[in-house]
Formats: C-alpha cells, sequence, structure tokens
C-alpha cells in the first residue's frame, strides 16, 4: 500500500519537476548565449526578463490555486464544479496578462528607462518588451492551464509541451535567428516568444478536451477515484 502512495506521487511530481527544469533552464541558457553579444543586449535582455518575471508571478500564483481547486472538486467527484475552477482561473490570468500586455505595448520605453539612463539600452529593452507583451497572453494561459492539469493529475502533458516548445522548437529557432540570421536578442526572444504560443495553445487545448472527456464519461474519473482510496 505504502510503496502504492510512493509510485503514485513519484508518477505526479517528477514530471511536474521536470517541466519546471526545462523552462527555467530554458531562459538561463537564453541569458548565458545572449551575453555573448555584449553588455547592451544582456543588459536590455535582463530588463525584460525582470519585467516578464514580474508579470509572470501572478498567473503562477493563479496556478496554483487552479491545481487546488481542480484537485479538490475532483477529489469530490464535482466535474462540473473542477471545470468552473479551471476556467476561472484561466479567465483571471489571461485577464491580468492581457493588461500586462497592453501595458508593455503602451508604455516599453518608459519601463525601459526606469532601469538605466543610456539610450542604447532603453531602445535595447523596449524591443525586448514589446516582444514580452506579445507573449504575456500565452505565457499566462500557459501556466494557468499547467496548474489545472496538475489538479487533474495529468503532468506529463506540460512537460512533453514545454520539452517540445522550448527545446526543440524555440531554443533551436532562436540561436539560428540570433546567431545565423543576426538578429541578436531579438532572434532569441523572437524563439521564446513562437515557443510559448505553441506550449499555451497546447495546453489549453489539452485542458479542453481533458475537463470535455472528464464531463461525458464522469464514470470513469469516478471508478479511477475509488480505486484509488482504496490504495
Amino acid at each position: 500500500m505504502e510503496m502504492q502512495r510512493i509510485r503514485e506521487l513519484l508518477r505526479l511530481g517528477l514530471p511536474a519537476g521536470a517541466q519546471l527544469v526545462l523552462e527555467i533552464s530554458a531562459f538561463s541558457v537564453t541569458t548565458v548565449l545572449i551575453a555573448r553579444l555584449g553588455a547592451v543586449a544582456l543588459a536590455g535582455h535582463q530588463i525584460a526578463m525582470n519585467i516578464a518575471s514580474l508579470t509572470f508571478m501572478v498567473p503562477l500564483g493563479i496556478s496554483a490555486a487552479a491545481a487546488v481547486r481542480v484537485g479538490h472538486a475532483l477529489g469530490a467527484q464535482d466535474v462540473h464544479g473542477a471545470a468552473r475552477a479551471g476556467w476561472m482561473a484561466l479567465l483571471f490570468g489571461t485577464t491580468f496578462m492581457s493588461c500586462s500586455a497592453l501595458t508593455l505595448f503602451l508604455f516599453p520605453h518608459a519601463i525601459a528607462r526606469v532601469y538605466s539612463p543610456e539610450p542604447q539600452v532603453i531602445r535595447m529593452g523596449a524591443t525586448l518588451l514589446v516582444v514580452a507583451g506579445i507573449f504575456q497572453l500565452f505565457d499566462g494561459i500557459q501556466v494557468v492551464a499547467t496548474g489545472a492539469l496538475r489538479g487533474a493529475g495529468n503532468t506529463r502533458t506540460p512537460m512533453f509541451a514545454h520539452l517540445l516548445g522550448y527545446w526543440i522548437i524555440g531554443m533551436p529557432l532562436g540561436a539560428l535567428l540570433c546567431f545565423k540570421f543576426g538578429l541578436g536578442a531579438l532572434g532569441f526572444w523572437a524563439g521564446l516568444c513562437l515557443a510559448l504560443i505553441l506550449i499555451g495553445t497546447l495546453l489549453l487545448f489539452v485542458w479542453r478536451r481533458k475537463i470535455a472527456h472528464l464531463i461525458q464519461e464522469p464514470s470513469l474519473y469516478v471508478a479511477a477515484a475509488a480505486e484509488k482510496q482504496t490504495l
């Protein structure tokens, strides 16, 4: 019985941890590679990263709440309650990130100027902030959908989505645009932007399909939940 519970924890926990490693390491490696472009590119990158990380904190918190709410609802065999919790979390996350995207579109230079008085750094930071504004919505979708899916017991799909989006498509494309086509830091951020668009779209589709399946076949989930309770 105890080994069954340990295996269940590892089944859920290891992919969730791997997903975080894949996401964080993608931005860390990007920072190391952009540093090769010089101080101005790195400074602009750090400005955009700081702002993107700051806005990311809100949907990240909503994601944690979604995991708890969806998990509790499914534990109570309330599939419709789980659906409402997940969709409301996505609504809150996308609403906030839409507002942050609008702010980045309207005031990129003013935001960059808070960090540095250097004109070159401001221009670079403002350019990357606009790219960050493009992926804000999808960044919010992917992190909240990850939390909702985690509450539903699906941690593998977000892991594979981040592997595909960042490491198979986004990072190689960003490196190609940066070093081969000479777009510099903008090229890397374009790759990351595409990765987040793909990840967000994929996880939103998976969440929609998952919850639709549970609503259509609630007896299957109830049977699976009853079996776990006997472990």
